[in-house]
């Protein structure tokens, strides 16, 4: 899975340096972000008037975020964490404490909050990124659960078991709207700013840094990165975004309690199932798997969840054991490689 994933982003000519090829490589990436923005726009259009389908769609644009944001340290990195949860948790409850307490715009709260959980993520990190491979995971697990303790004693601040509930004022600049499309356009505006994001680390020097501590951390430590930093900025710029999703949600939702924002499946496993099925460490797999996931989890729930409790979760597991033995590489690698065949193809 490792090698797969940082073939995702090679390809760079020999002759070419690496800070050219980021240049070149970025604005390709670009053009093919605006595109990608274009279908789903046209996407976005064709269900004006369906609000059921308007509301599916936000919410996958938004985990697709989410698993984008992931993806930076989980998947350029080989940092597996099942606890950005708790960055996505903080988001919500600091865009919804400036806005109820201070009367701060929920536009300007997402600053404040993207920069509480990047510092929160480096001091979290900064000890657990000392284990390795399945205990890293672990630790970041035992780490939702505790913060998930936390909020639920902390009521002044979370609200407790009882939740919060954001008040209802129309406004764009309290970002609250009655129409689902105004939702669905933000979540896309989201997904956007994630995906760039990506797209330009992916091609900077930090790519290249975590992709190459993903391989061998210590042949890159020998090479000359400091590994312990790299793995420090590239989780503050995850939990960061995630922190901002997170924050949309919240105005999103309008009602929330820890153990929906700070759960594990739902949050945590969920932002990594869709950035394996669609394609771990490259730049649209995340995008693919929640166009794949969130839609059919919504179908499964509406189909199945009333008969058969529990059936939908079951089938998106039969999905990721698939994916797992026959598209080890994603949604996005196996499309890859099914173009570069065609390319060595035609060259012959």
């Amino acid at each position: 899975m490792t090698a797969a994933s940082g073939r995702a982003f090679d390809g760079a000519a020999p002759s070419r340096s690496l800070s050219n090829y980021g240049v070149v490589g970025f604005r390709v990436e670009l053009l093919r972000l605006i595109v990608a923005m274009a279908i789903l726009g046209l996407i976005v259009a064709f269900y004006l008037g369906d609000t059921f389908t308007l509301n599916i769609l936000a919410t996958t644009f938004l985990f697709a975020g989410l698993a984008t944001a992931w993806n930076i340290i989980g998947g350029l990195g080989g940092q597996f964490s099942l606890g950005h949860s708790v960055f996505f948790a903080i988001g919500a409850y600091v865009t919804a404490g400036f806005y109820m307490r201070l009367g701060v715009s929920p536009w300007f709260a997402l600053a404040p909050a993207a920069v509480l959980a990047a510092i929160v993520s480096a001091l979290v990190s900064f000890p657990v990124f000392r284990l390795r491979g399945p205990f890293f995971a672990i630790a970041t697990m035992a780490l939702t659960e505790v913060v998930l303790s936390l909020a639920l004693y902390f009521e002044s601040v979370t609200g407790g078991a009882r939740g919060i509930s954001v008040p209802f004022r129309r406004g764009f600049a309290n970002m609250i709207f009655t129409d689902r499309l105004s939702y669905a356009l933000l979540m896309m505006g989201f997904l956007a700013i994630t995906l760039l994001v990506l797209a330009y680390i992916a091609r900077s020097r930090l790519g290249y840094e975590l992709r190459a501590i993903r391989d061998n951390d210590r042949t890159a430590e020998a090479a000359g990165i400091n590994v312990v930093r790299t793995k420090l900025i590239g989780m503050a710029i995850s939990a960061a975004l995630m922190a901002i999703g997170g924050g949309l949600y919240m105005m999103y939702v309008r009602v929330a309690d820890p153990p929906t924002l700070l759960s594990l499946f739902d949050i945590g496993v969920k932002v990594a199932l869709i950035t394996l099925i669609g394609g771990i460490g490259t730049i649209y797999g995340p995008l693919l798997g929640a166009l794949l996931v969130v839609p059919l989890e919504s179908m499964l729930r509406a189909t199945l969840g009333g008969v058969f409790p529990g059936s939908n979760l079951v089938v998106l597991g039969i999905i990721l054991i698939l994916t797992a033995l026959y598209l080890r590489k994603g949604i996005a690698g196996a499309a890859e490689g099914i173009y570069t065949r065609i390319r060595k193809g035609r060259r012959t």
